[in-house]
């Protein structure tokens, strides 16, 4: 092997080592919330792709310093999966967002899905910066429910967006709810300066991430009833052109963020690069 070969075969190694560490408190972690993460929709590959995520979009992260992240990550997901799968009546999904949103204002959590947003609130206060950011962060969370229910509102009304008002609704994804607490919790002194200028970097990221999930992901959409793109009366190469178009301009709006932090720009193109690889889309 080349010597350059030896130096990218050591950081890939490197990288591998830092997602097993925080495979490992990702499933700690999940063990703590009874009944939020069952078996049957968390296996040992969800808590795998995760880690694996979080450690290749951020590789000179500590596993300590990713774990906020890693832990937002899969919060979002529990969440989604009970308004998308256990709630069937609007008060429900209305119930639990007013109790997240109250939850993050300093509420006493009730129910295990609240108790883990708790916990999250609690070691982003560690930053002492977070006093001044929380509005941002619960900003983030609201946007983020919001497009849930939202989401919920179109499936049970049988009601088709146009392809736009689907990407309008990408912060149901909750990436950038993720990118936030990340960057509040172990970024640079400049990124928590400047997260309104982020946000929406982040938010044009989150919209190509939103299509590419749902063409990895469709057909397991179809089968469990859940929103698709792919089912907006729209193609895949629309769905293509349209990933194409953002990744551009993401690309774009991210370049000039590296002479400010070149962490942040990086990490930001590495979470197109690595999930567009791990979904196996080129291109």
């Amino acid at each position: 092997m080349p010597d350059d070969g030896l130096d990218v075969a050591f950081e890939l190694g490197r990288t591998c080592a830092l997602a097993a560490e925080c495979g490992r408190d990702l499933r700690r972690c999940a063990q703590m919330y009874t009944g939020l993460f069952p078996a049957a929709a968390f296996d040992t590959d969800f808590y795998t792709g995760m880690s694996l995520a979080g450690a290749f979009t951020s590789p000179w992260t500590s596993a300590e310093g990713l774990k906020v992240a890693n832990r937002a990550a899969i919060w979002v997901l529990a969440v989604d999966r009970l308004i998308d799968h256990t709630f069937t009546r609007r008060g429900e999904v209305h119930a639990l967002v007013r109790e997240c949103l109250a939850v993050a204002d300093g509420a006493v959590p009730r129910a295990a899905v609240t108790r883990f947003l708790a916990d999250l609130r609690d070691e982003l206060e560690r930053v002492k910066e977070f006093e001044d950011l929380k509005g941002l962060w619960r900003d983030q969370l609201a946007a983020m429910l919001s497009a849930m229910t939202r989401a919920w509102v179109w499936r049970d009304t049988r009601r088709v967006p146009s392809l736009e008002g689907y990407l309008d609704n990408a912060d149901s994804r909750g990436s950038c709810f993720v990118d936030l607490s990340h960057w509040i919790y172990a970024g640079d002194d400049w990124a928590r300066r400047h997260l309104t200028e982020l946000r929406p970097v982040s938010a044009h990221v989150q919209r190509y991430l939103h299509l590419l999930g749902d063409l990895a992901s469709y057909r397991r959409d179809v089968s469990w009833g859940d929103l698709n793109v792919l089912m907006l009366g729209v193609d895949r190469a629309e769905v293509t052109d349209a990933m194409a178009r953002l990744e551009h301009e993401s690309a774009e709006l991210i370049g000039p963020l590296r002479e400010r932090s070149p962490r942040v720009a990086a990490y930001l193109r590495r979470q197109i690069g690595f999930h567009a690889g791990y979904n196996g889309v080129s291109g």
